[in-house]
């Protein structure tokens, strides 16, 4: 697992694989901003990060899982936020690959 400027992040986006390098792009434009947001990034989805992510549900007012699928991901997170926070989905399927600024723009609305 790797954690992105999670340490003082009201949003943060939990994404893997090559979905987390452009959420990394998009993260990084947003802190250009000022808006407090980071990124975990499981690295293996067994056994999922459920401790590290209710971790971080006690500084983080929100969580967006972003993936390249309908959602496989998301229920995970769910499970492992226990319902804290808000918990918002951001997927693209059928091999379309999202940009940083799409991200960003849900980033936007969510902080």
């Amino acid at each position: 697992m790797e954690s992105v400027y999670t340490e003082d992040s009201d949003l943060v986006v939990v994404a893997y694989g090559t979905t987390s390098r452009i959420v990394r792009a998009a993260i990084l434009k947003a802190r250009r901003d000022r808006l407090r947001v980071g990124m975990l990034r499981p690295i293996t989805l067994w056994p999922f990060p459920d401790k590290e992510i209710q971790k971080l549900t006690r500084k983080a007012k929100a969580f967006l899982v972003v993936e390249m699928s309908a959602g496989q991901m998301l229920e995970d997170v769910r499970l492992a936020v226990q319902d804290k926070v808000p918990v918002t989905f951001y997927g693209k399927m059928g091999g379309v690959v999202p940009l940083p600024d799409d991200i960003l723009e849900e980033i936007r609305k969510l902080a």
